[in-house]
């Protein structure tokens, strides 16, 4: 079993309040062009801390990856979500956000009495209280460790898609809108994983 890092600090604070099963929820992929939006959920164990956790955003590729399987091993619960390009082209992607986190929290093995949402804005999770926090995923270890899987998850799936569709170097930009990504849909057209309805300029 992967250890905790025992001699730093906890660099984020683990619980938003004491006492509750908190499940920290993110999502990786909302303005890709290409592929799913992916979320996650975490509950993390009372003293949780390793001294790379951070938003995903502000990590190497190297350190999600090192990271991914000692959240995994070490959560309490954990839980992936997923809405496809199709989904996300018939309820729009600020939906499909709330949606994949949804899926998240269904997946969790362990019922969490508070969610701590990244972001401004949520869809309520049947009759679990919620709380928005913008940037969250650098202010609580569990919204930083669902970053990490929710980015992590979704880069592996691209990766594999990559094979699938050759020419638009997904395993470079994993979906999102890069000039190199834009021009090779303009040359080979959309593929079934790319959103209908996103603007491509």
């Amino acid at each position: 079993m992967a250890r905790q890092a025992k001699a730093h600090a906890p660099l984020l604070p683990t619980f938003s309040q004491e006492g509750l099963i908190e499940c920290g929820c993110d999502e990786a992929g909302r303005g890709c062009l290409a592929g799913p939006v992916v979320a996650a959920a975490v509950i993390l164990p009372e003293g949780f801390s390793h001294p790379l956790l951070n938003d995903s955003k502000q990590l190497t590729e190297r350190q999600r990856e090192l990271l991914r399987p000692i959240i995994e091993q070490e959560a309490l619960a954990w839980g992936v979500g997923s809405v496809s390009p199709e989904e996300i082209d018939q309820i729009n992607i600020l939906r499909a956000s709330f949606l994949a986190m949804h899926r998240a929290i269904d997946d969790l093995i362990l019922r969490p009495q508070l969610l701590l949402i990244d972001g401004n804005r949520f869809t309520p999770y049947s009759d679990i209280p919620h709380k928005c926090i913008v940037g969250g995923d650098g202010k609580y270890t569990s919204i930083a460790a669902a970053s990490v899987l929710a980015k992590t998850h979704r880069d592996a799936l691209m990766l594999r898609l990559a094979t699938e569709y050759p020419g638009y170097a997904l395993e470079v930009h994993k979906g999102y809108p890069t000039p190199a990504h834009k021009e090779a849909i303009r040359t080979l057209g959309l593929t079934p994983i790319h959103r209908k309805t996103f603007t491509i300029r």
